[in-house]
């Protein structure tokens, strides 16, 4: 089983009313319940770890949850409040408001995290979760305990609003980075995270010296690069659809990358360690083609298997 490890949260979305005012819809969301999500749709057995509240929103995502066959099983709940993303849609693109002080999903601390992790062969992390302090401590520690013997993507999803003391963040980042197998950002992420005017592939070759085997760069409607530690480089296009929102487009994405190399049996570190260019375009296509899927229809809604 892969284990979603980060955010569940509820999206706030603006909808109108019968009066004609605008209101807000609850619907289920974060980062990492958007991509167990969509791998529990494709049919890859997939679980998630986080925090959930036992209020009325937290009931919505195990609802989702197990709608989608995610395994909830390494949930940890509690009577803290559910976090709440209010988002705003401008030509399609989303903006957040956050409500997160205190909720079940950041209040988690690494005496939370599991001793055992027995079905679980690889794990992904990343979203406002290694951001928000102490749940970021709690999956940096779940990572080095973890993370030595299973294969690991990592999409930090950098938020710089979120980020309170940016030296500390950049510590537990590269800490993080150095464990992965997989790192994906996108061009606007590997920015941040290597500043200055060097071209993308002279930053590629930094973070890959850092550790992990492969990095893959989303840059919106211009597609991804894949980069290997052994130089190489690959390329996909976006498959041409009409946009209706982005929500959920890049963890649709990191659910088809996970899903093609889980079926073909590469998702272990020994595999990943041989991952071919060719293997890693194969998994970029797949990413590509559902997160079509996802921002041809509003709200994070990933694609069932049937659907593709």
């Amino acid at each position: 089983m892969i284990l979603c490890c980060g955010e569940a949260l509820i999206d706030m979305i603006a909808e109108p009313t019968v009066s004609g005012a605008h209101g807000f819809v609850p619907h289920t969301g974060g980062a990492i319940l958007n991509t167990a999500v969509a791998m529990g749709r494709l049919g890859v057995p997939v679980g998630m770890l986080t925090g959930i509240s036992t209020d009325m929103f937290g009931q919505q995502l195990i609802t989702a949850l197990n709608a989608s066959h995610v395994d909830t099983s390494h949930v940890i709940v509690s009577d803290r409040p559910s976090t709440l993303a209010f988002v705003q849609l401008q030509d399609g693109h989303a903006t957040y408001s956050f409500v997160d002080e205190n909720t079940a999903g950041r209040m988690l601390t690494p005496e939370d995290m599991p001793d055992q992790l027995p079905a679980v062969s690889a794990l992904y992390l990343g979203g406002i979760s290694v951001a928000c302090e102490p749940c970021a401590d709690a999956y940096a520690s779940l990572l080095k305990r973890h993370g030595g013997e299973r294969a690991v993507m990592l999409d930090p999803n950098i938020r710089p609003g979120f980020i309170e003391d940016q030296t500390r963040f950049r510590t537990r980042l590269n800490h993080m980075i150095a464990q992965s197998d997989i790192v994906k950002v996108s061009d606007e992420d590997l920015d941040w995270i290597i500043p200055g005017s060097e071209p993308e592939s002279a930053k590629a070759a930094l973070l890959l010296q850092a550790g992990p085997t492969a990095l893959i760069v989303t840059r919106g409607g211009d597609g991804a690069h894949g980069y290997l530690a052994d130089g190489s480089k690959v390329s996909v296009p976006v498959k041409p659809v009409q946009v209706v929102d982005t929500i959920g487009a890049g963890d649709t994405f990191n659910a088809g990358v996970l899903t093609a190399l889980s079926r073909a049996e590469q998702l272990t570190k020994q595999g990943l360690r041989n991952l071919t260019p060719e293997a890693l375009r194969a998994a970029m296509g797949l990413g590509a083609e559902v997160a079509a899927v996802t921002v041809s229809r509003a709200g994070a809604e990933p694609p069932w298997a049937h659907e593709l």
